[in-house]
């Protein structure tokens, strides 16, 4: 049985997240939706991240096995003609290993957080940045985000939801720097928990606006408490860009 691999951009906006739900459209849905019109199979298609209701991807990476072959070029193209007009895209499909697995086989998931800090509010970008008017310090945040580089327990930046059976996870890197009017945070580990990235956010925004210095965020993350940490971001601005395998 073939099982291909998908690599995939959307914009979250629409959805309830990547997973499916009962209460509203999801990527999932909609790609085995579309798979179901290609190849008259219904199938789970497995993703390599759980984006959020809003969160956007770049580079998510998906896995499905159908019992028919078909060449990989006609997958992309089929998946993309029936998935209109929802915003997915399929960018590329190959037949892969039948021991690849999108989501337990990544080594690595590289995120992007976007904050447009400028006074005056989007529009061509809304709902693809976090909107910031008051002036942020990027080279305060970045100070502030080397606290969380490691291996530590992130339990202050967990949801309360999060379903991970453990809060300690390594976070490989956390960088912080402006592009003009936005400001960038750049996040890799192989695993997150439910809203890191977000809570990360919120909070090194405090640090940026001044209300919290660097060692703040450190005690914040020392205290192991979620009502430690700052406010959780909005999920405009959170792209998955990349994954390895």
């Amino acid at each position: 049985m073939p099982r291909y691999r998908l690599t995939l951009e959307y914009d979250g906006g629409p959805f309830v997240g990547w997973q499916r739900q009962a209460d509203g459209p999801s990527v999932q849905a909609a790609l085995e939706d579309a798979i179901e019109k290609l190849s008259a199979a219904r199938v789970t298609v497995t993703g390599a991240g759980r984006t959020d209701a809003g969160v956007h991807a770049l580079g998510q990476v998906a896995h499905f096995d159908l019992e028919k072959e078909f060449e990989p070029g006609k997958v992309r193209d089929a998946l993309n003609y029936h998935l209109r007009p929802a915003p997915i895209s399929v960018l590329d499909a190959a037949v892969t290993d039948e021991d690849f697995h999108a989501r337990f086989s990544a080594a690595a998931r590289h995120y992007l957080f976007r904050i447009l800090n400028r006074r005056s509010p989007p529009a061509l970008e809304r709902g693809k940045v976090w909107h910031v008017a008051i002036p942020l310090d990027a080279e305060v945040m970045h100070a502030a985000a080397q606290h969380l580089v490691g291996n530590h327990d992130f339990t202050t930046f967990r949801a309360a939801e999060c379903q991970a059976q453990s809060p300690v996870k390594t976070l490989d890197r956390l960088d912080v720097f402006r592009r003009g009017e936005e400001i960038h945070i750049e996040a890799s580990a192989r695993s997150f928990l439910h809203h890191q990235i977000r809570s990360f956010a919120g909070t090194l925004k405090l640090a940026g606006e001044g209300k919290w210095q660097p060692r703040d965020v450190k005690r914040a993350l020392e205290a192991r408490d979620r009502t430690a940490c700052g406010p959780v971001s909005p999920p405009d601005g959170l792209y998955l860009v990349k994954i390895d395998y």
